[in-house]
């Protein structure tokens, strides 16, 4: 994500804004209701209407709905990159308690900007200190990349709205085994199998219930990692080698249409999930992340093969570590022993691989400085990792 207010002087950064920063115009929204912008958050007091000097560049705008006994809704979101004195305007519907689907009037637009002078002592001001950090999280996301992996819809939901889908017992059991017989891809599971509410406890599901499925338009639009690991006509040598190193489905990755060629959009779906999940609190875009680290953290022969896809890749990574709370690991992440699992491999991998001295001494750098934060110790193997021996 570039800015043009990023390269401007920090020292002069506010009175830039005040003169050039775009302004969101949030009207109608109830005190109380949770609003956020990247990396900040508050509740809102009666006379919020907005926020202005907004840098110029691609930001995540979040509410949440809280009742009268102070429950608060799932996070809903939308992505936008403002322009330089843009005002985006956005009204809250009350009674759907989000935001409305249909743009206001050209009149009501106009009428907004030409009262923007009397409107400014209701916006807030953009919390510019957390800038830099915010831009550490979305340097590689442009906005073709926001496009194309935001939902149809435009907004992302915390919880996948869902639907039920018609049709009586016949029909579902059908249409549930014509879905299971399609090919299976990571990043694009089954999702009946997936969604479905009905699964009894052996784990068939209950042909005789109706199913759920999520609403058309409303998920995030991630790359599907393929499952095949080596290529057509690969010897028992070959099989082998593709099965310990990933290279075959990281080629496969950047080569296929959705990185149109190019490795560095790779990156940006890595920071979009990442913000997806630990802002958006959206699960799947934890996943994604997930699968894309452990990818990565996979390969051997593609290390050397792109090395600055693999360079700029650990400082997407050392900052992604760095804004995630420490007790995270503990509840999520070193659940399964993902990440350091991961880590491991890929330090490994990186000092066997033909990546440059330079490029070897940065992994170390970024290992000693994770030994020394998180007390990991990556000189021993996991134990999900480490060789089986079979003995006959």
């Amino acid at each position: 994500m570039s800015s043009t207010a990023s390269a401007k002087d920090p020292g002069r950064l506010p009175q830039w804004l005040a003169a050039d920063g775009a302004t969101l115009v949030f009207l109608d929204v109830p005190p109380g209701t949770e609003f956020g912008i990247d990396c900040n958050s508050w509740k809102v007091g009666s006379e919020f209407k907005g926020v202005k000097m907004i840098p110029p560049g691609i930001h995540l705008i979040y509410y949440s709905a809280v009742s009268n006994d102070k429950q608060v809704a799932p996070r809903t979101s939308f992505m936008h990159n403002f322009r330089q004195r843009e005002i985006l305007v956005r009204v809250w519907d009350k009674q759907m308690e989000d935001i409305k689907s249909e743009p206001i009037s050209s009149d009501q637009q106009e009428r907004i900007e030409s009262n923007r002078q009397e409107l400014d002592r209701y916006l807030g001001v953009y919390p510019y200190e957390s800038f830099k950090k915010w831009v550490s999280l979305t340097n590689f996301v442009t906005p073709e990349i926001m496009e194309s992996l935001l939902p149809v819809s435009g907004k992302i939901s915390a919880v996948t709205p869902l639907q039920s889908i018609g049709g009586d017992t016949e029909s579902r059991r059908k249409a549930r085994e014509s879905e299971e017989a399609k090919p299976l891809c990571e990043g694009s599971s089954q999702v009946k199998k997936k969604w479905s509410q009905n699964e009894g406890e052996d784990g068939d599901d209950d042909d005789r219930l109706p199913s759920m499925m999520p609403c058309p338009g409303t998920q995030l639009r991630f790359t599907a990692i393929p499952r095949k690991k080596h290529p057509d006509g690969a010897t028992a040598a070959d099989v082998t080698r593709y099965n310990m190193d990933h290279s075959y489905i990281l080629r496969t990755v950047l080569g296929s249409p959705a990185y149109g060629g190019e490795p560095v959009r790779l990156l940006g779906e890595l920071q979009f999930a990442f913000i997806a999940f630990l802002i958006g609190q959206v699960f799947d875009g934890f996943e994604q992340w997930k699968r894309l680290v452990n990818l990565m953290c996979s390969c051997v022969e593609t290390v050397g093969e792109f090395q600055e896809l693999f360079d700029k890749f650990i400082s997407v990574l050392h900052f992604h570590i760095s804004e995630i709370p420490e007790d995270f690991f503990v509840d999520i992440v070193s659940r399964d022993n993902f990440l350091t699992g991961s880590l491991s491999r890929f330090f490994e991998n990186l000092e066997v691989s033909s990546s440059s001295i330079d490029l070897k001494k940065r992994g170390s750098s970024f290992r000693l400085h994770l030994e020394k934060r998180f007390k990991w110790n990556f000189s021993s193997e996991q134990d999900e990792y480490a060789p089986v021996v079979v003995v006959t």
